[in-house]
């Protein structure tokens, strides 16, 4: 093969794939649009199978006409040859058969069109179909593709989200460290002025029960104690008296 056939062959190949990209990417707008056109020649299909129904109405109807003729032209026929005017009578006879001829020629043609007709419908319902087949399946493509493309923007959103949560996780604790040393410092600030006020001591004194205005509950229990003491003892020392009978 020559370099010139080499590289043609090569330009071809490429275009091929370049087109062949572009069809894979506008693949759903392609069939719809291909449906559209399907849509569209079964329109002219149906267009065509009304124009077919109406002209063999209208055959049927001439057909039906004719009979009408025939039977009026019969009636005058034998009402010429009953008056003897026989010239008339074959006149009349003649318009008979032609009309006959008519019927003759017309007949095989109307059931033609019927036979036709019923082609057409045959056809147009397998079209319809395929085309509503074609066209769940465009829908569960659809489908698909939407749920594959979020799917794929969920995946690259998580990944950007793992990166995104480290990183508010490290600055969570960043914030966490800075929010115990302040805690702390404010501990330290608080213990620094109770002993410089004394206030540390004093709160030392009163859990010992030792600074002077401080009543615990063991205070309170034990003073409560001795007050029911003091009632009850002199009520121990106390004579009853002599009850006195009746003189």
């Amino acid at each position: 093969m020559s370099m010139l056939a080499k590289l043609s062959a090569l330009f071809r190949g490429t275009a091929h794939d370049a087109g062949q990209a572009v069809v894979d990417a506008n693949a759903l707008k392609i069939l719809d649009q291909e449906i559209r056109d399907a849509d569209t020649a079964q329109g002219k299909a149906r267009d065509d199978l009304a124009g077919l129904v109406a002209r063999r109405r209208m055959a049927e109807n001439e057909m039906k006409s004719f009979g009408e003729q025939i039977a009026k032209y019969e009636s005058s026929a034998r009402a010429a040859m009953s008056q003897g005017k026989a010239d008339l009578a074959r006149e009349v006879a003649g318009r008979i058969a032609e009309l006959e001829t008519e019927i003759g020629t017309r007949g095989p043609l109307i059931e033609g069109m019927k036979e036709a007709e019923a082609r057409l419908r045959q056809a147009i319902a397998q079209t319809d179909q395929k085309i509503e087949t074609l066209r769940r399946e465009i829908d569960i493509v659809k489908v698909n593709d939407s749920v594959q493309k979020a799917q794929t923007s969920v995946a690259l959103q998580s990944q950007g989200a793992h990166s995104r949560i480290g990183s508010a996780a490290e600055s969570l604790q960043r914030i966490k460290q800075r929010q115990a040393v302040q805690e702390e410092r404010l501990r330290v600030g608080q213990e620094l002025e109770d002993r410089r006020s004394g206030a540390d001591l004093d709160a030392k004194l009163r859990d010992a029960g030792i600074l002077p205005g401080h009543a615990s509950a063991d205070d309170v229990l034990a003073r409560l104690t001795a007050q029911d003491v003091k009632v009850v003892t002199p009520m121990i020392g106390q004579s009853v008296p002599a009850s006195k009978d009746p003189a």
